[in-house]
């Protein structure tokens, strides 16, 4: 019986650990005060049109589509904000950065349609 109730908590752990996300979900103004601060990257995986219709000062413009080839291009060790329009291609890009082992993603809840902070064209 101990055996058994021993692999089911084993069992447990394992799914348990694999339902968690490994990204966090931060708003824009959480944000906008982690930019303020310093020392983020802004990844910005909307499309070139996007991007050049306005983006946060500074960032990085990796596409989603682009971002499993171009990945190599990342350090592990940046903490990152992710950004797109909404918050749902973000929201894919840190799942796909999460599973490719960084460690310090940050999704931007709300994407650029709800930042007020500063926009660069």
């Amino acid at each position: 019986m101990k055996k058994w109730t021993a692999l089911l908590f084993t069992f447990l752990l394992i799914i348990s650990g694999c339902a968690q996300e490994r990204y966090t979900n931060i708003s824009v103004d959480e944000a906008a005060q982690m930019i303020q601060k310093g020392d983020v990257v802004v990844l910005d995986v909307r499309t070139e049109e996007e991007y050049a219709s306005g983006h946060i000062p500074g960032a990085m413009l990796l596409p989603l589509q682009q971002l499993q080839e171009r990945i190599n291009e990342l350090k592990k060790d940046e903490t990152y904000i992710v950004v797109c329009r909404s918050g749902n291609r973000s929201a894919q890009a840190s799942e796909l950065l999460a599973k490719e082992g960084f460690t310090n993603i940050y999704n931007m809840t709300g994407g650029m349609n709800e930042w007020n902070g500063d926009v660069e064209k």
